[in-house]
């Protein structure tokens, strides 16, 4: 069974992540893609009240299963888009470990500060600030296989962009090299 294809997009909160993997669920036509999101994973937590300690360990234990989630959903052939926040340095680790580096086209999703903070108000759902906490650490590794700037380009042109990037992943990935880079293989 051949594995699928993993479209990575990283970004801060407010990035446009999610608006992308809408966009391109609408125009990749050469398989069956699905958009599998870290908020979507939160979203199903239940809602009770948890101190900061259990509630670190349980966004952790979140995290690490949704990376697995992942790794799963394509082992099988699924073709996915993922939307993540890699704002801590093991959440990328635990990617590099579990998924296979061959099969992640990696995207780093970048937008101006200033912009990341008027999304984060208007849209009313996220702690204000949060986007600026994560601003430096997302991209902190420093290495993609495509980048896009929301900032200056439409949601949906940034999915054409990607679209158009599939046929032409380069070799060795980012995936490949960040696990070279941090002795994973």
């Amino acid at each position: 069974m051949t594995s699928g294809r993993i479209i990575f997009l990283n970004g801060t909160s407010s990035s446009g992540k999610s608006s992308i993997a809408r966009e391109l669920l609408g125009i990749l036509d050469d398989g069956v893609f699905f958009h599998l999101a870290v908020d979507g994973f939160n979203a199903m937590r239940s809602k009770r009240e948890l101190g900061a300690e259990e509630l670190d360990a349980a966004l952790r234990r979140t995290r690490m299963g949704f990376h697995r989630s992942i790794a799963a959903m394509a082992e099988v052939g699924n073709d996915i888009v993922v939307d993540h926040v890699l704002s801590e340095p093991w959440r990328l680790l635990d990617c590099l470990t579990v998924l296979r580096p061959e099969d992640v086209v990696f995207v780093g999703v970048h937008c101006p500060l200033h912009e990341l903070t008027r999304r984060e108000l208007a849209r009313g759902d996220r702690t204000p600030g949060t986007a600026v906490h994560q601003y430096d650490l997302v991209h902190g590794h420093g290495d993609y296989d495509l980048e896009c700037d929301t900032g200056t380009a439409s949601p949906r042109a940034c999915a054409q962009r990607i679209k158009d990037f599939l046929p032409h992943r380069p070799s060795p990935t980012a995936f490949t090299r960040l696990r070279r880079r941090h002795g994973l293989g």
